[in-house]
């Protein structure tokens, strides 16, 4: 089918920025929503935060993750360099060799909890700036990661739909 190319591209660094804003945009309103469900599950901290200071924090949370994307890009650049491994992976997935119905399940996993308590780390750095009444727990912010996990989890499935219905589609159009 397809074979590795001679020369392997990797992501461009805009791809890794707009994939970071992608799923950083993502996880930023799950996780800012789970905090609120959190502190009134687990009775401790407070989450008063609407929309507008979301739209606040967010801004300020843009640049953080252009940092990540750009620090991830170099540390997946160190342990793969010329992008071969990735390469194979992305191959695997679009042939169905490899997570065909989840893409990257621990990946969502670690990524929906570490996201979860950045956004709350922001939420709280900003909060005199936003004006919103934040103060959350480690029981809380531990709470609301770890339901996080659900977000992960179905975006996980969503991307895996996908590329599933894309094999399907294209695997009609070659018959």
């Amino acid at each position: 089918m397809t074979e590795l190319p001679k020369k392997a591209v990797p992501p461009s660094v805009w791809i890794w920025i707009l994939v970071t804003l992608l799923w950083g945009t993502v996880f930023f309103i799950t996780s800012s929503w789970m905090l609120g469900v959190a502190t009134h599950l687990v009775g401790e901290g407070v989450f008063d935060s609407g929309a507008r200071e979301w739209l606040t924090v967010y801004f300020c949370y843009v640049p953080v993750l252009i940092a990540i994307a750009l620090t991830s890009m170099a540390v997946k650049n160190l342990i793969d360099p010329g992008s071969l491994k990735q390469i194979e992976r992305h191959q695997a997935v679009a042939k169905g060799t490899r997570e065909r119905l989840f893409v990257s399940f621990a990946g969502s996993i670690a990524t929906s909890f570490i996201f979860t308590l950045l956004t709350a780390v922001m939420h709280s750095v900003t909060s005199p700036l936003t004006g919103a009444v934040i103060e959350l727990t480690p029981k809380a912010v531990v709470a609301a990661a770890t339901l996080n996990i659900a977000a992960g989890l179905a975006a996980s499935l969503l991307v895996g739909f996908v590329f599933m219905v894309t094999r399907a589609v294209r695997g009609i159009g070659r018959a």
